[in-house]
């Protein structure tokens, strides 16, 4: 049976991931639903799209950021506006306070939240791995290829799907995407100890500030990227005590089917925290 949705209660030490499929918006009326809650330049956007897989997956990401905001906001979908950095990265105008990152491709779409703390989000369909390990030259750094040469062949691509929805997840968080020197962090793994984040100096960032996860969902695998609570202010001073300061933050899995339907808080799904700790 499936759990029942519950009151939004998301606090400084939670995270909430969200989860949407495109292919919900096949059904009657679903597509018409999502595009009536977006913004004006939106609907413009959605309609530029040649193939219907494309605008759908739009659409089902717009609707899901909307309402994965609602649920632990007063305002309806519909009633938010967005602004994007000189990067592209979205946030909600004005700010509430909730922070967002949003990552799509054609079966599943996901949207990242946190309260006072940026995050970063990254989804990969799982077949992706052998395809990515073609472009470790340009996309991961030395000693990431160092590690990744070394594994089997079936290793090698699951590594390749992990490393790239990291990368992708914490350039996200950065707020810089591609403009971030690909080569100038490494996400190492250390057996036992998991995986550590390595970043050079001239990126002006300090790994500590950093804890994240991954997990794989109906055949993707999806990588989280949280700034730590004593390294965001706005998050520390949102806390209510020590607990609520705690390195590794709570996650919570909502699925939305529809993208605007009924949130369904789902089990634990196995995911991975690092560092570990």
């Amino acid at each position: 049976m499936r759990p029942e949705a519950e009151p939004a209660q998301m606090n400084a030490a939670t995270v909430q991931l969200w989860l949407a499929y495109p292919g919900d918006l096949i059904e009657d009326g679903v597509a018409q639903a999502c595009e009536a809650a977006l913004g004006e330049e939106e609907r413009a956007r959605a309609a530029r799209f040649r193939f219907e897989r494309g605008r759908r997956e739009y659409l089902a990401t717009q609707a899901l950021a909307r309402a994965a905001l609602s649920h632990n906001h007063p305002l309806p979908p519909e009633a938010w506006s967005f602004r994007t950095n000189a990067y592209g990265k979205p946030a909600a105008e004005p700010d509430c306070g909730l922070r967002f990152n949003l990552s799509n491709c054609a079966g599943l779409v996901v949207c990242l939240t946190a309260r006072g703390a940026e995050v970063g989000v990254d989804v990969e369909a799982g077949a992706r791995g052998q395809e990515i390990i073609g472009l470790a030259p340009r996309v991961f750094s030395r000693r990431e290829r160092e590690q990744l040469e070394v594994l089997p062949g079936a290793e090698r691509a699951d590594r390749a799907l992990s490393l790239w929805t990291l990368k992708e997840a914490y350039i996200k968080a950065r707020g810089m995407g591609l403009n971030l020197p690909l080569g100038k962090f490494s996400f190492l793994f250390e057996g036992a100890e998991g995986i550590r984040l390595e970043i050079d100096p001239e990126l002006e960032d300090e790994a500590e500030r950093w804890r994240f996860f991954l997990l794989d969902h109906a055949g993707h695998r999806i990588a989280g990227v949280v700034e730590s609570a004593e390294h965001s202010p706005s998050r520390a001073a949102s806390a209510a005590s020590d607990a609520d300061r705690m390195e590794r933050p709570a996650l919570e899995i909502w699925e939305a089917r529809p993208p605007l339907g009924r949130a369904l808080r789902l089990p634990s799904a196995g995911e991975r925290w690092f560092p570990r700790g």
